[in-house]
């Protein structure tokens, strides 16, 4: 069993939070009444939204962490699950998602921009090659 499936069993068992199919169409997701909130594109790279302000409140410590991906503009992060400390890292971030989505809803009902896999903007693997 992957970390990411690991992952995905254990916050499948979160009463906030639901299977749902990712709107990427990209792997598995989980969804609370807010929206979707987790997306599992693979055995290792899981996307969260987190929000535009919740990214900005945590913006240096995510600037240290190998594990975490930010994008520009993306309410989303992506993790990288290497170890059993960004699993647990993932987990701390899922509560701190729904504690955000809850506290700063979107007032305008817009809907959500695609996760970071939509936008190209995974991890960036390394060449095999060197090239």
């Amino acid at each position: 069993m992957t970390s990411a499936s690991r992952a995905l069993a254990q916050l499948a068992t979160w009463p906030d939070l639901r299977r749902a199919v990712p709107s990427c169409g990209q792997g598995h997701a989980l969804s609370s009444a807010q929206g979707e909130i987790v997306h599992f594109h693979s055995d290792r790279d899981v996307d969260l939204h987190l929000t535009d302000r919740a990214i900005r409140r945590f913006a240096r410590d995510f600037a240290g962490s190998g594990a975490i991906r930010v994008v520009p503009g993306s309410p989303w992060v992506t993790i990288r699950l290497d170890a059993a400390s960004d699993v647990d890292l993932l987990m701390t971030l899922v509560s701190v998602a729904l504690q955000a989505q809850q506290a700063w809803p979107d007032p305008a009902g817009r809907p959500d921009p695609g996760c970071n896999d939509q936008r190209g903007a995974g991890f960036v693997r390394a060449d095999p090659e060197g090239l």
